[in-house]
């Protein structure tokens, strides 16, 4: 399953941003059975699982985005999208997305990574 990130840009502080994640060439009934994460790098930082959703619409989030970040799922339309409310500067990354498995105790990334997406917050 191959997966694009879209719809960065920049914002303000207190803004909001919609990612999406289309896998627009796969099987809807393939695309529907992988848990898909979104994930982020800021310069210098390691890249770092934000929220994941699994096939059974199980969500997750890191501790710094809970409350301000939701991830969904439409499966008809093959996308995954991330709402992100009450930016902050520290959420400046690229975001990118992709397929996740649980392997012991941890969501494990295991597709190619495509370009992913710039998200820029100013204070």
């Amino acid at each position: 399953v191959q997966l694009q990130a879209s719809g960065g840009g920049s914002v303000q502080a207190g803004g909001s941003l919609r990612l999406s994640c289309a896998s627009p060439r796969s099987i809807t009934s393939v695309f529907s059975a992988y848990a898909v994460g979104w994930y982020r790098q800021a310069p210098g930082s390691q890249r770092e699982l934000v929220a994941r959703i699994t096939s059974s619409f199980d969500t997750n989030y890191a501790d710094s985005v809970k409350g301000r970040f939701t991830i969904s799922r439409d499966n008809s339309k093959k996308k995954v999208n991330l709402q992100m409310n009450s930016l902050k500067p520290e959420d400046t990354a690229i975001y990118y997305c992709n397929t996740v498995k649980r392997m012991d105790s941890t969501w494990t990334p295991f597709g190619n990574w495509g370009q992913g997406t710039q998200v820029t917050v100013s204070s």
